[in-house]
């Protein structure tokens, strides 16, 4: 898999399980917001209730950064809606769960486990033009950290707005920034 920071998502649609209805996601549903595409192995699972519930519970602080959230398993639609009936932590989601039945997602981001029919879990931020600005993949047993990936939306947001200043490391809205230039090298 070559890099995919600043290439453009690839077209897609896909079934979705939302807002306790059946709707189709594509690729033109993805602009003129922020996107965060959060990957995970399958529905009914240890790991991923985890992780799908700590994105719930940070959704509107995604929503008021002008991000959508959108979690994909290669599960259909119908299982989606299942685990949500079946699972308190799930039945909070208020995000799309999108359904990865054939791979393409999986496959065009990268994260798509060969002969499992499986993805890593992966986790992408792109931008309002439909552009990847970041992502990290995990192997299967290991969860991530949605305070974290928030962060990486508030960095990407900050550069995005400001071009001329760039985020180090543990930066947070409000922290300092560092202005590139000649005047720094060797000052850090």
């Amino acid at each position: 898999m070559g890099n995919l920071i600043n290439k453009a998502v690839e077209p897609f649609n896909v079934k979705a399980f939302h807002g306790g209805e059946l709707k189709t996601v594509t690729e033109a549903d993805i602009k003129g917001h922020w996107s965060i595409f959060f990957f995970y192995p399958a529905d009914f699972t240890f790991v991923c209730p985890t992780e799908l519930e700590d994105l719930a519970d940070n959704y509107e602080q995604f929503k008021k950064l002008n991000c959508e959230v959108y979690s994909v398993s290669t599960d259909s639609a119908f299982v989606h809606k299942a685990w949500a009936d079946a699972s308190p932590s799930i039945a909070k989601i208020r995000y799309p769960m999108l359904a990865d039945c054939a791979g393409a997602l999986s496959n065009a981001f990268g994260v798509m486990i060969e002969g499992a029919g499986q993805a890593l879990r992966g986790s992408f931020l792109v931008n309002p033009d439909g552009v990847i600005k970041a992502y990290e993949i995990h192997d299967t047993p290991i969860g991530r950290n949605v305070e974290e990936l928030l962060r990486k939306l508030e960095a990407a947001q900050f550069v995005a707005e400001h071009g001329d200043q760039v985020c180090p490391a543990r930066w947070k809205p409000g922290s300092a920034t560092l202005k590139p230039g000649l005047d720094l090298v060797g000052k850090i």
